[in-house]
């Protein structure tokens, strides 16, 4: 055989090694990824909780960019060459997997057709059907601190120029004056806004039912709040991809020392009323009086939570029940019990156990914790068989006592000792003010999200 024949019989043989190769990795990979999915359907992970990409196989190629961009991990994999939602339940809604998608066959949606998720009506702009009435942040269904950032700028900027276009003469009477704007949550959709109004010289004031930080104050100390960068208005952009609760609470604490934005506490705002020319907005203080405030327009930053979901049980209201947990080393050498399935049900419980707690016990009413993250649900695994928590599965609680919690289990009432009960199970979202105020709600069954549009 000629020196030609030899180099043309080794080239052929090497391609072929090759492609054997790349097949048995392939296949490896689809038979993963199709006992990842499997198990994610068991386990009740494959229903996404809100904004979601809903994938066409008829336009995907398979590239697997989608799966590189998601920043969450194991919520999109290839099956059989096609892109697949493995653990739908941890995506929320970072959108990267659809800017990636080189055959744009990735579409954001919210809900799907079994599942579906109340939003309020909001246009490109933020306006709600309401006129001169705005929605931002997770409120208006997109989740992510970055996105409620982003939001909270734009949302103001549509107002700024609807004020521009729509000059009016002041307003103000014997009833009092009548602002600019008035933004509702300090969130950081609100924060952000605040900044924004600063920069576009409305008079503003900011009214929040707690203090400045929002959903972000509740959330376990060190807790992972942030992977991607952001920018807020007036500030140099913001480029660190890993922040925790800690520092971006300092991070917003500098910029509203900085900027100085009127911003009044422990204010709930608990009427909206549309008076022609104007919005009044009735806030109750802590000690049950009322103040009311007026302004053109109403920029609500709030978030989806509301006010905390409670359990609706006997004896509730007694002192050792509560809905946040900010301090998890309080409860060191003390009995703890809490309630949920989500991801700050088994973030409070982990670290309960990491305070140091006698014992936890964590109660759900499901037999899968479908709605947590995946990490979370590998580090609630650990520390129930290293015996620091005790899961009560397909539980619910039926009445609090002096002493703990009892619960109704599938093998009968069972009483649960604790010093602590810590109830981690949503919050409501705020229906009743928000139609108060004229806005439509609607219910999504897997709606597209249209570019620069949030409900």
């Amino acid at each position: 055989m000629s020196s030609d024949a030899l180099i043309y019989a080794g080239s052929f043989l090497l391609c072929v090694i090759i492609v054997l190769v790349y097949l048995r990795r392939d296949r490896k990979q689809n038979l993963d990824m199709q006992a990842r999915l499997e198990e994610a359907r068991a386990r009740g992970l494959n229903e996404p909780v809100s904004l979601h990409p809903r994938i066409d196989p008829g336009r995907c190629i398979g590239s697997g960019a989608c799966v590189k961009a998601c920043p969450e991990h194991h919520v999109i994999g290839l099956v059989n060459n096609k892109a697949v939602l493995i653990n739908a339940s941890a995506c929320i809604g970072h959108g990267a997997c659809e800017a990636s998608c080189p055959m744009e066959s990735i579409d954001l949606v919210f809900g799907t057709s079994r599942r579906g998720v109340d939003l309020p009506r909001v246009r490109p702009t933020f306006e709600t059907n309401v006129p001169g009435l705005y929605i931002a942040g997770e409120l208006g269904g997109m989740g992510l601190i970055r996105n409620a950032v982003t939001q909270g700028r734009q949302a103001v900027e549509s107002i700024a120029r609807s004020l521009k276009e729509h000059a009016l003469p002041d307003a103000n009477g014997p009833q009092g004056e009548v602002l600019d704007l008035i933004i509702v949550g300090a969130g950081p959709a609100g924060i952000s806004a605040a900044l924004q109004a600063g920069i576009s010289r409305l008079r503003t004031l900011v009214l929040d039912q707690g203090t400045p930080g929002g959903t972000i104050l509740t959330y376990p100390r060190r807790k992972l709040v942030m992977t991607q960068p952001m920018c807020l208005p007036g500030e140099a952009p913001l480029k660190m991809r890993q922040i925790c609760k800690e520092e971006l609470l300092e991070i917003f604490t500098g910029v509203l020392e900085r900027h100085r934005p009127e911003i009044l506490c422990g204010r709930q705002v608990v009427e909206i009323h549309n008076e022609s020319s104007h919005f009044a907005l009735t806030a109750r203080l802590a000690d049950g009086q009322c103040e009311v405030h007026r302004a053109r327009h109403l920029l609500l930053a709030i978030g989806r939570r509301g006010v905390p979901r409670r359990m609706d049980v006997p004896g509730e209201d007694q002192s050792h029940v509560s809905y946040q947990l900010l301090d998890p080393e309080a409860y060191a050498d003390a009995a703890c019990v809490v309630v949920g399935g989500g991801d700050s049900a088994i973030e409070g419980a982990l670290r309960l156990a990491e305070a140091g707690a006698t014992s936890v016990d964590l109660v759900h009413r499901s037999a899968t914790f479908a709605r947590a993250k995946v990490p979370n649900q590998e580090a609630l695994q650990e520390a129930v068989a290293a015996g620091r928590v005790r899961l009560h599965l397909n539980s619910s609680p039926a009445t609090v006592t002096a002493e703990g919690l009892e619960i109704t289990t599938p093998a009968g009432p069972l009483v649960l000792k604790a010093e602590l009960v810590l109830v981690q199970i949503g919050g409501e979202l705020p229906v009743g003010l928000l139609r108060q105020a004229g806005i439509i709600i609607n219910t999504h069954f897997g709606r597209e999200v249209r570019k620069g549009d949030t409900a």
